[in-house]
């Protein structure tokens, strides 16, 4: 292609809205007849003869897509080779160069029953493309926009948050880190739409073929009240227009991106509850604000190496959590937990069960939430969200307190959201203001007026367990715990407090992950990372395959588990029961008119 010839592609597919013209163009191919992978093109004008192509890594789920990369080859003449796992390095003369690769989906991971909503897949009838798991990126070009072209069975429809053209089968992307962080769902696509706060919001649906019918009207009803409520909450949106993408066939998790998000829905549970995907839809939906714009002082644009570790994802996830609660319960939407009490009386029993949270910090766990292999605690296991929801709600009670029920955790948020760019697009990039624990904690204390060092060295930055009595005392009311054999389905549970993990070396075997050191197999003297050789004397080699063990255990069944370390060790475990807390939260018989007037407007 000759110089003349991109340029008459670059006017022609011009955006709609005023943008830097594009030096790059990508162009992926999705072939109905080979549905195993996908090509790419990139055209390329250069001013060097070597130029570096990587393969972004996701900050929370890298999961090395660099290893389904096939065939590279350049045009009209030139030489590819890999200068990295995720790197390629391409030399060939200066001018208009072509690159061409192929992307070979992997096959499903082991034991696997239902796909990630986030990973890319194909079916005869649509699938999610785009984003790291497509496009490679040019190495000290990341502020470069680009265009991006679709060749894509004639009956398939897009959804996605790259900036649209006047072709419908063309969109543009700002700069590298746009690209990747917008992944498009293709395919024979149910799409509704509507404004809020000024702004578009596209709700899009990859149904099966054999799809339940379910209540449209009423699934859009519910984002949409949730939209308006987070909308009310930070008083702005950090987007242009959003793009909710739902797959029926993906389980329902979800992942956040800049102006859109891809969420499992299965159509069956629709058709059960239209509203059972909303408490997922509402946690990444609100990560716009708290983790996308309001980001991590750690948290990189882009690149090809792996994210280092983050500290305060306590906050990006746990206030998160809190948020899509509490803002589900604003818009009157039905949730699991009847009441705000009954949440909050189930997450601290979680929290008291579980002897992690006294022994790492809130810190020291979030470092270890992402791209690390399991185990990383020891024989301990803990949530990053949990901790930073309860975190967040002892916050939001000293924040009513110290104001007088004034201001809340409602001011804390859109203080730092105030505080980002007012330009949320990419040539805020590297101005952007970023978070840590010491600005989340100036910024709380600029809100309340008060001091919580003491509560953030204690919680956030050193392990302390939480005195919950002192700061639900602070409206008026009390916790009461208390311990019992657990128990499902009218009978005593197992203690099957123990999983495994296959690291992706292949010779490294099945590892065992022990979640608590009380359990009956940390007491038996196995350990998080151990080898698993056997049970009973029989191989097992996959997490399938122990947890099938597993589940056909009974109560009072003895367990021979052999395990490599520096040596063979063998543990003999009796399957037992556990207990398990019960948390009530009741109001002191003292409670203040004030102090119950602050537990109301808490949705206590």
């Amino acid at each position: 292609m000759t110089m003349n010839s991109l340029a008459l592609i670059v006017a022609l597919f011009a955006p709609a809205h005023p943008a830097v013209k594009p030096s790059i163009q990508y162009t992926l191919r999705v072939d109905s007849a080979d549905l195993s992978g996908w090509t790419v093109e990139i055209i390329l004008r250069t001013t060097s003869d070597t130029v570096r192509l990587a393969m972004a890594a996701h900050p929370e789920y890298d999961d090395r897509y660099w290893r389904y990369v096939r065939d590279v080859a350049v045009e009209p003449s030139g030489t590819v080779s890999r200068v990295d796992s995720a790197v390629w390095q391409v030399v060939a003369p200066r001018g208009v160069v072509t690159v061409r690769y192929r992307i070979a989906l992997p096959p499903a991971e082991p034991g696997e029953r239902l796909r990630a909503s986030w990973r890319p897949y194909l079916t005869p009838t649509g699938g999610l493309i785009g984003g790291p798991h497509a496009f490679m990126y040019v190495l000290g070009a990341e502020d470069t926009s680009s265009i991006v072209r679709l060749e894509l069975p004639s009956s398939w429809e897009i959804a996605t948050g790259l900036a649209p053209t006047r072709d419908p089968k063309t969109f543009t992307a700002a700069n590298a880190a746009a690209l990747v962080d917008s992944p498009i769902l293709v395919g024979r696509l149910r799409q509704w739409r509507f404004v809020e706060g000024g702004v578009t919001h596209r709700i899009v649906y990859w149904p099966l073929p054999n799809a339940t019918p379910f209540d449209t009207v009423a699934f859009v009803s519910g984002i949409r009240s949730l939209v308006h409520q987070v909308t009310a909450l930070f008083g702005r949106a950090p987007y242009r227009e959003y793009t909710l993408q739902f797959e029926d066939g993906a389980y329902s998790g979800g992942l956040e991106h800049r102006n859109s998000v891809t969420l499992g829905a299965s159509s069956a549970e629709l058709a059960r509850d239209p509203n059972a995907v909303i408490q997922e839809t509402a946690h990444e939906f609100v990560h716009t604000w708290n983790l996308m714009a309001i980001r991590p002082v750690e948290y990189q644009d882009i690149d090809y190496r792996t994210q280092p570790p983050v500290s305060s994802l306590w906050f990006s996830e746990g206030l998160t959590m809190f948020y899509a609660d509490l803002l589900l319960r604003r818009a009157g939407i039905p949730l699991r937990d009847s009441t705000r009490i009954a949440h909050l009386e189930r997450l601290i029993g979680s929290y008291v069960f579980n002897p992690a949270y006294v022994r790492f910090s809130a810190e020291s766990i979030s470092r270890v939430a992402y791209n690390v292999q399991p185990g990383e605690l020891g024989d301990y296991s803990a949530s990053t969200h949990l901790q930073g929801e309860l975190i967040g709600t002892m916050l939001d009670l000293i924040v009513r307190d110290a104001t007088h029920g004034r201001r809340s955790m409602d001011d804390v948020m859109r203080l730092l959201f105030d505080r980002v760019s007012a330009d949320p697009g990419p040539a805020a990039r590297g101005e952007s203001y970023r978070i840590d624990g010491r600005t989340i904690e100036q910024a709380v204390e600029s809100v309340c007026g008060c001091d919580v060092t003491p509560f953030f060295d204690a919680h956030v930055r050193h392990a302390g367990v939480i005195d919950f009595d002192r700061y639900l005392g602070l409206l008026g009311l009390t916790t009461r715990v208390t311990w019992a054999p657990a128990m499902y389905n009218g009978e005593p549970e197992r203690d099957l407090r123990i999983y495994g993990f296959e690291p992706s070396s292949p010779d490294s075997g099945l590892r065992l992950v022990v979640t608590n050191p009380s359990s009956i197999w940390g007491r038996a003297g196995l350990h998080s990372r151990d080898r698993l050789v056997g049970i009973n004397g029989a191989p097992v080699r996959t997490w399938s395959e122990l947890r099938t063990k597993l589940q056909g255990f009974r109560l009072g069944d003895t367990v021979r588990v052999q395990v490599q370390r520096s040596a063979p060790f063998e543990a003999t475990v009796v399957v037992a029961g556990f207990e398990r807390p019960t948390v009530r939260i009741e109001r002191l018989p003292n409670a203040t008119v004030a102090q119950r007037r602050l537990a109301e407007a808490a949705i206590f």
